[in-house]
């Protein structure tokens, strides 16, 4: 939650004096903690749940050709670790596992007091992972694929979530490399430190992102049982207005509720079997070390 001093930090920036005030007003003064009309993903009928990171719903309609039923839903989450606050805070999933190329799950557990039936976490060094930029540590979608399937195979009658970081910033695809430095943990700074690069060339990084990752969400698909639903954890910016102070903005923002920010893909998947759930009472055996976590998060660019 911000505070006072946050206010008082964004009173000596305009930009974010700006976003500040828009987020007053998307929560009605922090009385409200995400979309009205979201809902949460446990609520929702699935038995796998594949998460693309920062994923708009405008850009997945437009680019994807996954055959399915596709309707556009808003997220309980603004940024990664506001999505896993709002849907995993107080909830014992033991009939779940989550493989994840983004460890924001194992960084607040016990702080929201959740537990889960394994966490394949992508960023542990001791596992067999590709990287698409080894010095961002950005697991390539392939490799996440690859963890998908085994771990699908380990635990046939558990839910499964598979967390894929792209259309996320960094960008791998070639425009996106050719034209962006990410040096910063913002893509607002990504941007503002590459201003020879224009709003088209940043959607056409962004769009990249996302057509490298459904090829290998559609690779996933086709190992999958049960239903399947394709989302995202939140959207992103890539330069509109906000809606009530209309600055220019990018990347995404904790309790800013606009469709940029909130408007998620929900793509159904109904042609297979359903698959038979089990609930084993065994869960995470210990908290992850939260150092490691930070250092890992930070490499993938996020302030913690």
């Amino acid at each position: 939650m911000y505070t006072l001093g946050d206010l008082g930090t964004a009173l000596r920036n305009p930009q974010k004096l700006g976003r500040e005030i828009n987020r007053l007003c998307h929560t009605r003064g922090f009385r409200r903690d995400h979309h009205p009309d979201a809902v949460g993903i446990f609520e929702r009928d699935w038995d796998n749940l594949v998460i693309l990171d920062a994923c708009r719903y405008d850009f997945f309609e437009a680019t994807s050709e996954i055959p399915g039923t596709l309707t556009a839903e808003y997220s309980k989450g603004c940024a990664t670790y506001h999505f896993i606050r709002e849907n995993f805070r107080d909830r014992l999933l033991y009939d779940t596992v989550y493989v994840g190329a983004n460890t924001w799950y194992l960084k607040l557990k016990d702080e929201i007091d959740s537990d889960i039936h394994d966490f394949v976490d992508l960023q542990d060094p001791s596992k067999d992972v590709e990287f698409a930029s080894k010095e961002l540590r950005v697991v390539e979608p392939s490799t996440v694929t690859r963890f998908a399937r085994e771990t699908d195979e380990r635990y046939p009658n558990k839910r499964l979530i598979v967390h894929y970081l792209q259309p996320h910033h960094p960008f791998i695809g070639p425009v996106g490399k050719d034209a962006y430095e990410h040096t910063s943990s913002s893509l607002y700074d990504v941007v503002a430190n590459t201003p020879e690069a224009d709003r088209a060339t940043l959607r056409e990084a962004y769009r990249e992102n996302l057509e490298i990752v459904l090829t290998e969400v559609e690779r996933l698909l086709d190992s999958l049982t049960g239903r399947t639903v394709v989302t995202a954890d939140h959207g992103e910016m890539l330069g509109e207005r906000h809606r009530f102070v209309p600055i220019r903005d990018y990347g995404h923002h904790e309790h800013i509720f606009n469709d940029a920010t909130t408007k998620v893909p929900w793509l159904v998947i109904d042609d297979q079997p359903r698959k038979t759930i089990v609930e084993a009472n065994t869960g995470l055996s210990e908290s992850p070390d939260q150092d490691d976590l930070d250092e890992r998060l930070k490499n993938l660019g996020y302030k913690v």
